[in-house]
């Protein structure tokens, strides 16, 4: 029997009042690395109109895992905030999960303060600084710190830890072969590649146990010549499973560094995106070379679908179907599809209370028009600039 999409349903030990997830997309409503009223409305707005869970990204586990300055690093600092957060969506009736991740690539060294790492030696584009290899010590002390992040989450009234094993994030660099050029037991076969993010959600499994659910975000294809492919990916998804530490699987693609419009598709705001970043990247991208970093995908309703549907079928784990879902015909057959769950994120920008509208019957799809342009958003406060923001009132806190 298909399930119902708006009725209730398990994610591991967590109880959700439906199977719609608001997708974690970068806030940008931590200014100083701190909870902050407006992020907490932020989420408020979608469980209020109808989302079963939340997600909050991008909350790292290191100072020089965060893409840039203004994030939140979980720890006895954060934690005021953090239960603060949780306590609220709680009140609203939804769950609330967190993104745990390590930027390594991707993350500014030259805004955090803080030498960014990868699994092997590069430039970043993002700081023109270079990334230094991981060493066994840092690969230590990271899976210990995503540990300690973990452990807070829960503290903090956390329902879901989503690890960021996509978007060529830390654990991402190490699965893809053409970032990943080391010659010792973290390189080489996928096994190898295989092992960070293994021992990532062994460890964070043991230390929680049934505390709160585990996922991950994994990818069905980076979409650059030396990524994660589509069947590495899926025997990727089969260890994962084997190993019996993660309660479900979100399946995402791209890269935030080498090719990010493979996960947004649609329109490629090239001009607005060029005039947040810094002076050099910001003429970089204006030449030839980089306007082809953010190229043209055209946009389609639940482009990942195929390549998911092969994820489906090799492996029995309870999986969430992401990428271009904005109408209510696409979640139903998600579910027809045999995944558990669908996770929504620029459709629930536009429309906080798309799934209140879609269940309720005065709404068969979302407005979202896929032009992209909250993207340049993210380090002003992530909205849709082509309304105005929906505020949600305060509550008490």
């Amino acid at each position: 029997m298909t399930p119902d999409v708006f009725a209730p349903a398990m994610l591991g030990p967590v109880r959700l009042r439906n199977r719609t997830v608001k997708a974690a997309t970068f806030e940008g409503r931590a200014p100083y690395g701190q909870v902050t009223d407006e992020l907490i409305d932020y989420h408020l707005a979608v469980t209020r109109g109808g989302v079963g869970l939340t997600t909050v990204a991008y909350l790292a586990v290191a100072p020089e895992g965060r893409t840039h300055r203004e994030q939140i690093v979980v720890g006895e600092r954060t934690l005021g905030g953090l239960t603060r957060l949780a306590d609220a969506i709680h009140e609203s009736g939804a769950a609330i999960a967190g993104q745990v991740g390590h930027a390594g690539p991707v993350a500014n060294g030259r805004s955090n303060g803080v030498q960014a790492i990868s699994a092997s030696r590069m430039p970043s584009p993002l700081s023109m600084q270079m990334i230094r290899s991981a060493t066994e010590a840092d690969l230590t002390r990271i899976t210990r710190a995503y540990v300690d992040a973990a452990r807070m989450l829960v503290r903090a009234g956390f329902d879901v830890l989503e690890l960021h094993m996509a978007h060529s994030y830390l654990i991402s660099s190490f699965l893809a072969p053409g970032l990943n050029r080391r010659k010792d037991g973290w390189g080489g076969s996928l096994s190898n590649r295989a092992r960070l993010g293994r021992q990532v959600a062994r460890a964070v499994r043991d230390e929680v146990g049934s505390d709160a659910a585990i996922t991950a975000k994994v990818s069905v294809g980076d979409g650059f010549r030396g990524g994660v492919t589509t069947d590495e990916g899926i025997e990727y998804a089969q260890l994962l499973e084997s190993d019996g530490t993660l309660d479900a699987l979100q399946l995402s693609g791209g890269s935030s560094l080498m090719n990010p419009m493979y996960l947004f598709r649609g329109e490629a705001p090239v001009e607005e995106f060029a005039a947040t970043m810094p002076l050099v990247v910001r003429l970089g991208m204006r030449t030839p070379v980089g306007r082809r970093f953010l190229k043209v995908y055209p946009f389609e309703e639940a482009y990942f679908r195929d390549k998911a549907l092969r994820f489906r079928a090799a492996v029995s784990m309870p999986l969430m179907l992401l990428g271009g879902i904005n109408r209510l015909d696409t979640m139903e057959q998600a579910m027809a599809d045999g995944f558990e769950f669908v996770a929504m994120g620029r459709a629930l920008l536009r429309e906080p209370d798309l799934v209140d509208r879609l269940q309720s019957g005065r709404a068969t799809a979302g407005v979202c028009i896929h032009c992209n342009r909250c993207m340049p958003t993210i380090y002003s406060g992530t909205r849709c600039p082509v309304v105005t923001p929906v505020r949600v009132s305060p509550v008490d806190r």
